[in-house]
């Protein structure tokens, strides 16, 4: 199975990083989606952690009943955060590891350890008609794991491969991106759908984005980064430029 056209899946959890710094609206999360909707995003992501500390229920209302390209709906594996998905119905739901302490999400969800869990927590959210997606390291342990409890789409967690390109790192770099590589192909070989993210850069996107077999790349805190010099359209059109680039 090859991926012809590489989606690209915008996270704006960062616009809302800077709202709540303030207090108040703005910016608004919400128009930076239909900006990125407009600049040719293939969807929108956005977590909404148990502790609020960017986006807000209100943000998750705003973007279902504003988007017309996918949300894909990222969230703990939490009974709050289920009814949440269940009432909203999004297109993608993916479950990610969640720590009060952490910066940002720091490494993949243990399926494998939870997975009888896992599989009955999945259950409602795909009768309900979300696909439901797992934020995994590059593992055959975890991947193995998603395919028993069902899962037809997993996200592999890119950060070490990242971490290794900013710092120069090339044997490290080399190392995860060969992970990255078996892994999509193993997953693929199951009838699983593969996606890839976190920390992806327009230096580093380039050999994740020629894996012909990842689906969609799904890219957040660089592209608002950017955003602040480039503005939102034009730095998701030069992600989209050097993800086509690789694929082509």
């Amino acid at each position: 199975m090859t991926a012809e056209k590489l989606r690209l899946g915008v996270n704006i959890d960062h616009v809302a990083t800077v709202r709540n710094a303030r207090g108040g609206d703005n910016p608004d999360p919400v128009r930076a989606a239909l900006i990125a909707q407009a600049a040719g995003a293939d969807g929108i992501t956005a977590h909404l952690r148990e502790d609020r500390r960017h986006i807000v229920d209100a943000d998750i209302d705003g973007l279902i009943a504003a988007l017309t390209v996918p949300l894909n709906f990222e969230m703990a594996a939490t009974h709050e955060m289920q009814q949440i998905a269940l009432r909203h119905k999004p297109h993608a739901v993916c479950l990610v590891p969640e720590k009060r302490e952490e910066r940002t999400t720091e490494g993949g969800l243990d399926v494998a350890g939870n997975d009888n869990a896992l599989a009955a927590y999945i259950a409602p959210l795909a009768d309900a008609g979300s696909r439901v997606s797992m934020f995994i390291a590059a593992d055959r342990v975890q991947v193995d794991a998603c395919r028993r409890i069902g899962a037809p789409v997993i996200e592999l967690h890119a950060g070490a491969y990242a971490d290794a390109w900013a710092e120069g790192d090339w044997a490290t770099r080399d190392n995860e991106l060969a992970k990255i590589t078996d892994m999509t192909a193993y997953a693929v070989s199951l009838g699983i759908e593969v996606h890839v993210g976190h920390g992806l850069t327009y230096d580093s996107v380039g050999p994740i984005a020629a894996l012909r077999q990842v689906s969609e790349l799904n890219i957040g805190h660089f592209i608002i980064g950017e955003a602040i010099f480039r503005g939102l359209d034009p730095a998701i059109q030069e992600m989209r430029r050097c993800m086509d680039a690789a694929r082509a």
